[in-house]
């Protein structure tokens, strides 16, 4: 039977990301969904971004990745977050148009040279001596390929469940893999169950708006794709409104916690800690008197509501009341009752870096099968997977994003080194380096990568490569550069709290103040500079002194990513190593000392203990080759 190159499990965020990357390098590849028609849905939150992961975003497109452009033209209303803290922990967030979104990814699937999309149930992964073959899928017919990508998201052995009902099904009545898991457990793969879960969809026109607070988006014309030419305007954005909880909610869930399928003993699985059901929130935060709701559309084709903060898995009549009792819902309509789902994972210390896995060669996963939540952090998995799969069949380097270098980097540093025993969710604080890993710089980071991988174009390089020039040649004019303090200078530095009063400044060192923008600055110097450069200018200048700080402390780590560690190191034949740091470095294999520093359990002593052992394995083996 004919083998195709590379077959992806799964359409969601993470397989079409993994799909297309391996097709666009030109490799012949199938990607297996459930059901065609719900390739890229949101069975969540009808949103992309926020917090950390609209910077995931950021760096997909910067690699070449589809998410961004897709999000972007299927907006409903674009919002940059944080824009008031430091420029390490702003963010873009779009509402997206959910139906509009799934249409679009579709179609690009549907158009992509060299991808095929078949619609099966995946029921075994097929492998000999260790390697991988291809997978049996439900009517017992075989597929074989060189590389295999499973990104099943929540669908492998998945069951729904609401109060004590439990329904062996997929998000929104979508089939499920119910064998898949068992397979990889014959493979010798250690699985766990999570569970997360989604709040009930209301119709609109049900609500009372008048009774919430307006919470627009915002015309900075910021998009998630480096090649987005135009931003829906805010005048043309769609808003959504915030309200919160009342005493008589609580009332009604303190109530009936025996009811919930959390807290009557039907849920197995670990639930999201960072984004929990409001009846956990209600036992965990019992001195809150309020939490707070957003109300987001789904979709200009939809009358529905997502009441975002309001999961939960109570039964139909309990919700109801719950729905009632918050302000404008008196008269609420529920086009879709909430649920939670529990659904089979692969503990994610059994993967390299670079997503394949240690037991079976040429099989890499990625997504929510990792124990990740979120469509931003499966995008990014199942991109990288995608590049390393293909690369590994083309003969390339693979790419492993250092920690400095990415959000993606740490998010897969973490799984693979710390592993996971709930959803995992990217945080601005899992970074160290969050100053480095900023929306705006996101392309000189990554776009050199996406260039050296084909995901990239020259078109698209080129112009990146001007936009670097660019920057060089604005900040270089800006220190050749002094104004004369006339009336225009000195009202504008008044108006920023600045009363002292020169003759002249040095336009650079202007800029360098807080609060001084770079615009303003270059317009009076009669330097051209668009407004996305200047903003960049006002934080590479502003904070250059912290950045190069966190630069030099990245380097001085990767000193000890480049310290290489043997692949084949018998860590239980290391004396005085603690017992906790032999198992988890046993089981880890970590490939540098820097990832060995990293896992939970394993403290300086015992990297110390690691150096002295190489070195003496090293000392003995130059006595050895002497002797001889």
């Amino acid at each position: 039977m004919k083998t195709t190159d590379v077959i992806v499990v799964g359409g969601g965020h993470a397989g079409i990301e993994a799909a297309l990357a391996c097709a666009r390098r030109g490799l012949k590849t199938v990607l297996c969904s459930l059901d065609k028609n719900w390739m890229a849905s949101m069975p969540c939150n009808p949103s992309i971004g926020g917090p950390a992961k609209g910077v995931v975003v950021r760096e997909i497109d910067a690699l070449g990745g589809q998410m961004g452009k897709s999000a972007d033209a299927t907006a409903l209303q674009f919002k940059m977050l944080n824009t008031t803290k430091g420029p390490g922990v702003r963010s873009l967030r779009v509402q997206s148009d959910k139906i509009a979104y799934k249409k679009f990814m579709q179609d690009i699937c549907a158009s992509q040279s060299n991808l095929e999309v078949r619609e099966c149930v995946v029921e075994q992964v097929l492998a000999e001596d260790g390697k991988v073959k291809g997978i049996r899928i439900e009517d017992g017919s075989e597929l074989y390929c060189k590389a295999l990508i499973l990104t099943t998201g929540t669908y492998m052995s998945a069951k729904v469940m609401i109060s004590d009902h439990i329904t062996y099904e997929g998000p929104d009545h979508q089939k499920t893999t119910k064998n898949l898991s068992q397979s990889l457990r014959d493979l010798g793969f250690r699985t766990f169950r999570l569970k997360t879960g989604t709040p009930a969809r209301i119709k609109t026109e049900s609500i009372d708006f008048s009774r919430a607070q307006l919470e627009p988006g915002n015309d900075e014309c910021e998009s998630f794709s480096y090649e987005t030419e135009r931003v829906t305007p805010l005048k043309e954005q769609i808003p959504c409104y915030l309200i919160y909880t009342q005493p008589q909610t609580h009332e009604i869930i303190k109530a009936n916690l025996s009811r919930s399928s959390m807290y009557s003993g039907v849920v197995e699985g670990v639930g999201p800690r960072y984004c929990p059901s409001i009846e956990d929130k209600i036992v965990r935060f019992a001195d809150k008197p309020r939490h707070q709701l957003f109300l987001e559309p789904e979709s200009l084709s939809l009358d529905t509501t997502y009441v975002q903060g309001f999961s939960t898995s109570m039964p139909y009549d309990v919700q109801e009341r719950m729905l009632r009792s918050l302000p404008g819902f008196e008269n609420c309509v529920i086009e879709k009752y909430a649920y939670a789902i529990e659904y089979d994972a692969l503990d994610p210390l059994q993967l390299k870096p670079t997503l394949e896995t240690k037991l079976i060669e040429n099989l890499f996963t990625a997504g929510q099968i990792n124990g990740t939540s979120g469509y931003e952090e499966a995008a990014g998995q199942g991109l990288i997977a995608g590049i390393n799969a293909s690369s590994k069949l083309l003969g390339t380097k693979q790419l492993v994003l250092r920690r400095d270098e990415a959000y993606i980097g740490v998010m897969i540093d973490d799984l693979v080194t710390k592993g996971t025993k709930e959803p995992y969710r990217l945080l601005t604080s899992r970074a160290e380096y969050r100053l480095l890993l900023r929306h705006d710089n996101a392309d000189q980071r990554l776009t050199e990568y996406g260039h050296q991988v084909g995901l990239i174009s020259e078109e698209r390089y080129e112009k990146f490569r001007a936009k670097l020039a660019a920057l060089q040649e604005t900040k270089a004019r800006l220190a050749e550069s002094r104004l004369e303090n006339d009336e225009q200078l000195s009202g504008y530095l008044r108006e920023l709290g600045y009363e002292e009063q020169a003759v002249s400044y040095n336009a650079l060192d202007l800029v360098r103040r807080p609060h001084v923008e770079t615009k303003f600055i270059a317009d009076r110097c009669g330097i051209d500079v668009s407004d996305v450069l200047a903003r960049q200018l006002d934080i590479e200048l502003k904070f250059e002194g912290y950045i190069a700080k966190a630069r030099r402390e990245a380097a001085n780590l990767q000193k000890m990513e480049s310290q290489l560690l043997p692949a084949d190191l018998d860590y239980t034949a290391v004396a005085n190593l603690s017992l906790e740091a032999r198992q988890k470095l046993q089981e880890v294999k970590p490939l540098t000392m820097g990832q060995a520093s990293r896992i939970s359990g394993v403290n300086p002593a015992d990297i110390i203990t690691i150096s002295i052992y190489l070195r003496q394995m090293k000392d003995n083996n130059r006595r050895e080759e002497a002797d001889q």
